[in-house]
């Protein structure tokens, strides 16, 4: 049931949020030059795919959590695309595909070892990877591996439908401070 509402949910977002996406790529190519930032991450069952958002540091900086990224390495509009959490919009497109879901626990990089290491652990990697969920909300982020693992093994425990409304909505009215990025 869930996978249909992901991709109800992501079809008509990709459509009707057209023309927002199509301003913040052009826009993204003034502040970049290159608006759309892809990079391989763990997937379901550990399996890598292509995460798909529009960029919001600079090309140059090095491909690392967010959590130990440098501050200096956004950009202004990066900053404003942050805050608004419309950075992950394009990840509509992986949902739509099938290699996200709207909820569940957030897709890492495959350097992060000890976070992968707890996941597997806790059966995490059975679940497909969300733009947001239970830590989200929560301001848990991949800088504590082993609490954020705890708490997507419990937010997949407890999916319900209920549940993957509420993560949504609240995600929506701004709660959890997204990926952060030291300052």
């Amino acid at each position: 049931m869930l996978r249909f509402f992901d991709f109800i949910f992501s079809l008509f977002g990709l459509i009707f949020g057209f023309p927002i996406l199509l301003v913040i790529y052009l826009l993204g190519l003034f502040d970049t030059g290159s608006p759309l930032f892809l990079q391989q991450r763990v997937g379901r069952n550990k399996k890598p795919f292509t995460l798909v958002k529009f960029r919001t540091m600079s090309i140059d900086t090095a491909s690392v959590a967010s959590h130990l990224a440098s501050s200096a390495s956004i950009t202004k509009l990066g900053g404003f695309l942050r805050r608004t959490k419309l950075d992950e919009l394009p990840q509509l497109w992986n949902v739509l595909k099938g290699e996200m879901s709207l909820v569940g626990p957030r897709p890492n990089l495959f350097n992060q070892e000890e976070l992968i290491m707890e996941r597997d652990s806790l059966g995490v990697y059975s679940a497909r990877p969300g733009i947001t969920g239970l830590a989200q909300v929560s301001d848990i982020d991949m800088s504590t591996p082993t609490l954020l693992a705890q708490t997507d093994a419990k937010m997949i425990k407890e999916m319900s439908v209920a549940n993957y409304f509420k993560y949504i909505f609240q995600t929506v009215a701004g709660k959890g401070a997204g990926d952060r990025v030291k300052d």
